[in-house]
């Protein structure tokens, strides 16, 4: 008897068993998406990505055009500071050499003043109370004049202002001009006999033309 009640609890198990697994297996098949469903969606995702690469080939376009115009604008401005930068430059030039030039007859000035007192002597017959003070002073003045010109000389190196070698050259009219005329007939036709003022030359252009006395031996000199 129990062998029968046995039976008919397992036949009972396997059909509860067999219907639950048709039971999945319906849900299985229910909870497959439908191919319908799936192109539409598929076409959706392909329509958002075309619009996508749209925007981002607009976004792309619009910034290109702002860098071409950055570009443009950077040329302008590089051309205006290189124009802006020349003009400065040249008018800083131009401040240079009249100041250039003001200090060089100022250097004239004490380079005449200093040959004055080298070439002063003291007349013995009159002020025989104050000469040996007169010629201290003068010496001492000297000195200062002296030690005044070196400055100079040095403020014109710093700003690379040299004196025109002159005396002992032939004319060379780029750096130098001729006042006076000479003759020496032991030198050459053309060359500087006396510098009557100095020239200078700045940054290896001339800022001041020497001024000059030359030999003359024949009529071939044109001044």
């Amino acid at each position: 008897m129990s062998t029968e009640a046995e039976k008919s609890e397992l036949l009972e198990d396997f059909r509860n068993y067999l219907e639950q697994s048709r039971l999945e297996q319906q849900l299985a098949i229910n909870e497959q998406p439908d191919l319908n469903t799936l192109l539409s969606e598929m076409a959706g995702l392909k329509t958002e990505i075309k619009v996508e690469s749209r925007l981002f080939k607009s976004t792309l376009e619009s910034l290109g055009s702002a860098l071409a115009t950055v570009q443009d604008d950077n040329k302008t401005l590089s051309a205006e500071l290189a124009v802006h930068a020349e003009r400065l430059e040249q008018q800083q030039g131009e401040i240079m050499r009249t100041m250039l030039l003001d200090i060089v007859d100022i250097y004239d000035r004490l380079s005449t003043g200093l040959e004055v007192l080298q070439n002063y002597r003291p007349v013995s017959s009159l002020f025989k109370h104050s000469r040996d003070k007169d010629v201290h002073f003068i010496k001492r003045f000297k000195e200062g004049q002296l030690m005044t010109l070196r400055r100079f000389d040095q403020l014109l190196q710093r700003y690379q202002v040299q004196v025109i070698d002159c005396v002992g050259n032939l004319l060379d009219p780029m750096t130098m001009s001729a006042v006076e005329t000479g003759h020496d007939p032991k030198l050459e036709n053309g060359v500087v006999l006396e510098e009557l003022r100095k020239g200078f030359l700045f940054k290896d252009q001339v800022l001041r033309l020497a001024e000059v006395k030359v030999n003359k031996i024949n009529t071939r000199l044109i001044l």
